[in-house]
């Protein structure tokens, strides 16, 4: 799949089934929730995605990324709505049939997590 200037990162994904396999690309900003955080941090760009990462369901998708600044800093972390795309974005994305991936909440994790179900 490849997402064109402008896209949000995340928002395109979202509503699909399957795994993305790789991401790369480039985006003018990033929204991305650094671990034990509650809310996102913006990473001002440009910045080149190194890496891309995670699970689609129709319930929501868990993504996460690392990203580099002009200055070669890398910034990694789950991947919030916001992230623009700045020339474009190429993902692989292994689809599975609809219904065979949610997510449901875990009382031992206080969070959705992912269900995976034999078709």
């Amino acid at each position: 799949m490849r997402l064109n200037p402008g896209d949000d990162l995340r928002g395109a994904l979202e509503g699909r089934t399957g795994f993305v396999v790789a991401g790369i690309g480039s985006l003018v900003h990033a929204q991305l929730r650094f671990a034990g955080e509650p809310e996102p941090t913006t990473i001002a760009g440009p910045l080149e995605i190194l890496t891309l990462s995670g699970s689609l369901t129709p319930d929501g998708a868990h993504l996460h990324a690392s990203v580099s600044d002009a200055a070669g800093r890398v910034f990694g972390g789950h991947v919030c709505v916001g992230c623009e795309v700045r020339t474009t974005a190429e993902l692989l994305i292994a689809s599975l049939p609809t219904g065979s991936l949610s997510r449901e909440f875990d009382s031992a994790t206080g969070y959705a997590e992912l269900v995976v179900r034999k078709p």
